[in-house]
């Protein structure tokens, strides 16, 4: 009997034929960041041709972790998508997946007037950056990660009318990550969509992982070799004694009462996540560019008596424990990327969603 590989109920491609779809199998990481989205395409089984960084760091991060990718490091904007092409030997219709999340603290719900409508931040219009690589490139397949606020700006809509003028069939959801095996609440919005077959968006997992599930396997800062997880705090005698005090487990510093808490806290009403701890038994929350400060959110450890160390921070965003950081670069840099990456796991599974319609889609044509 011959060697079956399953890819759906009612859909098998031969394993002999496999090797051939997937070394085709390319894309392009458009705002790459620190590697996040490349890690979960690569996860995937997609091979990452290119990608495109603007910043200094998140470039050497990410050529750290992917060395074999050839990255522009460039401006998006003044990058040609046609020199592209040309420099990759790729053809227009060729490239199986182009994927990208614009920089979205535009968007940001944070940063957002009334949480309706969008701060003007000159990054918003890098999604028409996008778009203009798709017009370019015409890939089989696109997949674009954002805040779910970028769903109500007409660049969005306008992009989205383009895709469809073009020939795409286009889905798009605002999902949570702890739904596909990241260890955390994370709303995102995803646009999937394929010029060669029907998109789906990835099913969610039955089971989410928990805080305690992910950092199983990571030792202590004081005996560990790994420098990103064993970087010190420096805390102030009156924030080590308020962390000392609160609760175990999911502990908020609501818990403590009023006299207890800094004189900054007793002045307002909100943001009680502040100087929270996280649970074992839960996801985490959002992994911000903030999560090495008790000052921005529930960031302390379930157990320990510290904020969660950047390793930590990492691997509850989804990255491999084996991820690469250069500590020279600092905290509040290293952090930045962290929060601001996509989670690979969240990735993996979409990117696996429309692996498996181009790989069908590919066999038909064949036979």
């Amino acid at each position: 009997m011959q060697n079956t590989i399953l890819l759906s109920e009612n859909s098998t491609v031969e394993a002999s034929s496999m090797h051939d779809y997937q070394h085709r199998l390319r894309a392009i990481d458009l705002f790459s960041g620190c590697g996040g989205l490349s890690q979960g395409l690569k996860d995937a089984g997609f091979e990452v041709c290119a990608a495109v960084e603007i910043d200094r760091k998140a470039q050497i991060t990410y050529q750290l972790n992917h060395p074999e990718v050839c990255l522009y490091e460039s401006d998006i904007r003044l990058l040609d998508p046609e020199l592209m092409m040309q420099e990759l030997n790729l053809a227009r219709g060729q490239l199986d997946l182009l994927a990208g999340c614009p920089p979205c603290q535009g968007f940001s719900r944070l940063r957002n007037k009334n949480k309706n409508v969008a701060v003007d931040d000159a990054r918003n219009n890098l999604v028409l950056d996008f778009l203009r690589f798709v017009e370019a490139l015409e890939p089989k397949s696109i997949m674009l990660e954002n805040v779910p606020g970028l769903s109500r700006d007409d660049r969005f809509l306008q992009l989205r009318v383009r895709l469809e003028q073009i020939g795409y069939k286009v889905v798009v959801g605002v999902l949570d990550a702890a739904d596909y095996q990241v260890p955390q609440r994370r709303k995102r919005l995803i646009l999937l969509a394929s010029i060669v077959h029907d998109p789906e968006i990835a099913k969610p997992c039955s089971v989410r992982m928990t805080v305690r599930q992910a950092l199983a396997n990571i030792e202590a800062p004081s005996r560990s070799r790994d420098k990103l997880h064993s970087l010190p705090e420096r805390r102030s005698t009156a924030v080590v004694n308020l962390i000392a005090k609160i609760p175990k487990n999911g502990g908020s510093r609501s818990d403590l009462g009023v006299e207890a808490q800094l004189n900054c806290h007793k002045k307002t009403s909100g943001f009680f996540d502040v100087y929270g701890r996280m649970a074992w038994d839960e996801v985490a929350p959002t992994i911000t560019s903030g999560c090495h400060n008790p000052s921005k959110g529930r960031f302390l450890h379930p157990s320990y008596n510290r904020t969660i160390t950047l390793r930590e921070a990492a691997v509850l965003q989804g990255f491999p424990s084996t991820y690469r950081f250069l500590t020279s670069h600092g905290k509040e840099s290293i952090a930045l990327m962290i929060g601001n990456a996509l989670p690979p796991p969240f990735i993996k599974a979409h990117a696996l969603a429309l692996k498996e319609g181009i790989m069908l889609s590919e066999k038909n044509r064949v036979i």
